[in-house]
C-alpha cells in the first residue's frame, strides 16, 4: 500500500507470451536468449526471465517477462533493440511467422 511518503511502483513489465511449435522450439529460443542477453545489458532493467510452461493447458508454452524501472528506461531499451535489428537485417515478424510462432505482446503496470 503506498503512503504519502512512498513512492508509487513505477516499474513498466513486458510480458509476451509465445505458442511455439516442437519443431520451432530450439531455433525460437536461441534467439530469444539472445534478445534476453541484449536486454539484460540495458540501463533500467531489474529483471528478466524466460520461462516455459511447465503444465497446464494453456497454448502459450514460452513467456518472456522484462521488468524496466520506468517508461523511459523501457523505451531507451526498445530503441536500442529496433536499431540493433536493424543492424542485422533481423525482422521479428517474418521470423515468427516463418517458424509459425505465434505470439501475444503486451506491456503492464502494476495495478496498485
Amino acid at each position: 500500500m503506498t503512503t504519502s511518503t512512498q513512492q508509487p511502483n513505477s516499474s513498466v513489465f513486458r510480458i509476451d507470451s509465445f505458442a511455439v511449435p516442437q519443431a520451432a522450439h530450439t531455433e525460437f529460443m536461441a534467439k530469444v536468449q539472445e534478445t534476453k542477453d541484449f536486454l539484460d545489458e540495458q540501463t533500467g532493467c531489474l529483471q528478466n526471465l524466460i520461462l516455459e510452461r511447465h503444465s497446464g493447458s494453456d497454448r502459450f508454452n514460452v513467456v518472456t517477462v522484462v521488468e524496466w524501472e520506468h517508461e523511459q528506461a523501457f523505451a531507451k531499451a526498445k530503441a536500442a533493440m529496433m536499431e540493433k535489428r536493424r543492424g542485422s537485417g533481423f525482422d521479428p515478424e517474418a521470423f515468427l511467422k516463418t517458424l509459425g510462432v505465434e505470439a501475444n505482446m503486451s506491456n503492464y503496470i502494476a495495478a496498485s
